[in-house]
């Protein structure tokens, strides 16, 4: 497993050295998207929709299950939330960063950010525990959620904010870099979609620090490795947002959950 790669600063527009990057990768790590405080107060607003979320016993958000889970000192959390934008301030207005218009020239001018398509803001917390049960996500590729929504396969990002600082060891983000080049058939059967979760010898491990700022390709073949550690070391959150392309479609609070979602206790 790698986990050298080049790591690049975001400005009001992609350098030529940045678009060719991602061109050849698929992925693409900025430093210091946000500010400490800003980390800070992003975790405080999740913990709100979670003290919220808990005490009405949410079940789903426009249709996405939230995956519930249990903290080292054995209270309930909410380890997957969806549309989390929707429901604090503070998220809702993160996501009117004009930095993440500055992400569309990665696909074009058709994109748009998913505020409300998809499964919207996801926030994830991961923690390994005794009684944790979300602590890795087997391989996966996001693109091909849009068969499971009756559409052809669309020019797709998933952007990650990252909350917390990871080295190879706490687990998190692996990619097999190039593999958004990949035909139909490899994207379809190179893996098992979220059930295999083997290391691959072409694998990456992206090592962000609380702040940062990744990109990846929906067409890349990625997972999320479980923590070697244990315990608080072992605690880490992460936002994902998808910008995405193709037909508007807008999830709300009547959206039915989809077939492969009703597999999400699966993931453990």
């Amino acid at each position: 497993m790698k986990s050298e790669y080049q790591k690049f600063t975001l400005a009001e527009t992609l350098s030529k050295e940045q678009l060719d990057f991602f061109d050849e990768y698929g992925f693409i790590h900025f430093k210091n998207f946000i500010n400490p405080e800003t980390v800070k107060l992003i975790i405080r607003a999740s913990q709100e929709v979670q003290n919220n979320w808990i005490e009405n016993d949410v079940k789903t958000v426009h249709g996405v299950p939230i995956k519930y889970g249990v903290d080292l000192d054995g209270s309930s959390i909410v380890q997957r939330f969806a549309f989390i934008n929707k429901h604090h301030p503070v998220l809702a207005e993160f996501l009117l960063d004009p930095r993440f218009k500055t992400l569309l020239d990665l696909i074009g001018p058709q994109a748009r950010v998913g505020v409300d398509e998809k499964d919207g803001m996801v926030f994830n917390h991961y923690v390994n525990g005794p009684n944790s049960k979300f602590t890795q996500m087997g391989w996966h590729v996001d693109g091909l959620r849009d068969i499971f929504y009756g559409q052809k396969l669309n020019p797709m990002l998933n952007v990650g904010i990252h909350l917390s600082n990871l080295s190879p060891q706490s687990g998190g983000l692996r990619i097999i870099p190039g593999t958004h080049k990949q035909g139909l058939y490899n994207l379809l059967f190179r893996k098992t979609h979220f059930l295999d979760n083997k290391p691959d010898s072409d694998e990456l491990a992206l090592t962000p620090k609380a702040g940062d700022l990744t990109v990846h390709d929906g067409r890349l073949w990625h997972r999320v490795a479980k923590s070697s550690v244990v315990g608080e070391e072992s605690r880490r959150r992460v936002i994902y947002i998808p910008i995405i392309s193709g037909k508007y479609v807008p999830k709300n609070e009547d959206s039915p959950t989809l077939f492969y979602q009703r597999f999400a206790g699966l993931v453990k």
